[in-house]
């Protein structure tokens, strides 16, 4: 479980192809404090450490996580948003994520507007239910809340702050993100259309 607060950027040092998926190498500073098997997300995504170096862990990437993820888009120095999972007792800034990517979306664009930038994604017609306007949504593994959401597309507005500590420095139109969307409210339509005495 994760928060959607990026604890910071790592860098890709390695993406290779294997024969099961491929294997991501990321240079992160907490590196020498995680233990094999510990749960990461990465740009959203919860990855197992299958390695450890002195400053740099690795992940295995499953077929099904390429086809799903933005994480096959990466290669050698892309920066990748890092978090942690949630430790009991913590303060929960964000919202309640998963690390289970729903789907990769577009950035449609991505402009500066004063001190802030204006974030606009495309908005894939089979999730758009789950999100409504100042809801929740995890964007790359970042707790984001959408300020305006179409048909076609929601708009969330990026702070300097975010855009500092996030691998949003690399982006722009065209650009592929990790979608989650907010897990409550897939419960709620689950609990909605269940047919009664069902468990």
């Amino acid at each position: 479980m994760f928060t959607g607060i990026v604890e910071e950027t790592g860098r890709v040092t390695a993406h290779e192809a294997v024969e099961t998926g491929a294997r991501l190498k990321v240079a992160a500073s907490f590196a020498g404090e995680l233990t094999l098997g510990e749960s990461v997300a990465v740009n959203g995504c919860c990855l197992t450490v299958a390695e450890l170096g002195d400053t740099d862990v690795a992940f295995d990437l499953l077929a099904e996580t390429l086809r799903l993820t933005n994480l096959g888009d990466l290669k050698e120095g892309s920066l990748v948003n890092l978090e942690r999972a949630l430790q009991v007792g913590a303060r929960l800034s964000g919202h309640f994520v998963q690390g289970h990517v729903d789907t990769c979306s577009e950035i449609v664009a991505f402009e500066k507007v004063g001190q802030d930038h204006r974030l606009e994604i495309q908005l894939p017609a089979d999730f758009k239910r789950y999100l409504i306007y100042k809801g929740s949504i995890c964007v790359d593994g970042m707790s984001l809340t959408a300020a305006e959401v179409t048909e076609e597309s929601f708009t969330i507005w990026i702070t300097p702050h975010t855009w500092k500590v996030t691998n949003l420095q690399q982006a722009a139109a065209g650009t592929r993100v990790n979608l989650e969307f907010d897990m409550l409210a897939k419960y709620l339509e689950a609990l909605a259309v269940r047919p009664t005495g069902m468990g």
